[in-house]
């Protein structure tokens, strides 16, 4: 599976969006729209981070997936594609971290 990409994940996450909720999980958490799905997504990175301190390499990545797929799902609801956030990835490399986070206005 080593091609498999975040774009690909992107492609199913759109596809079973659009299946109906009792058949896709997928579909479950966009029907119940972007808190239910932000919630699932805060919960996951909780969980990601849980297993980054614990240092277990196996939950880490299982977590790190549930991350990254429910992350992609919350996008997908706001309509957002995930080249927008890469292109915006793409941008802030041409700065160093600090850099970046100095310029950000304060909220």
């Amino acid at each position: 599976m080593g091609g498999f990409s975040l774009n690909d994940l992107e492609k199913i996450v759109a596809e079973r969006a659009m299946a109906s909720p009792d058949q896709s999980w997928t579909a479950k958490l966009v029907a119940a729209g972007q808190t239910k799905a932000a919630k699932k997504l805060g919960e996951e990175a909780t969980e990601t981070v849980i297993a980054a301190v614990a240092q277990d390499r196996k939950e880490l990545v299982g977590e790190s997936a549930d991350l990254l797929y429910h992350l992609l799902v919350v996008l997908k609801i706001a309509d957002i594609p995930l080249q927008d956030v890469l292109d915006e990835l793409q941008r802030r490399t041409g700065q160093s971290g600090l850099q970046e986070k100095a310029s950000r206005q304060p909220s």
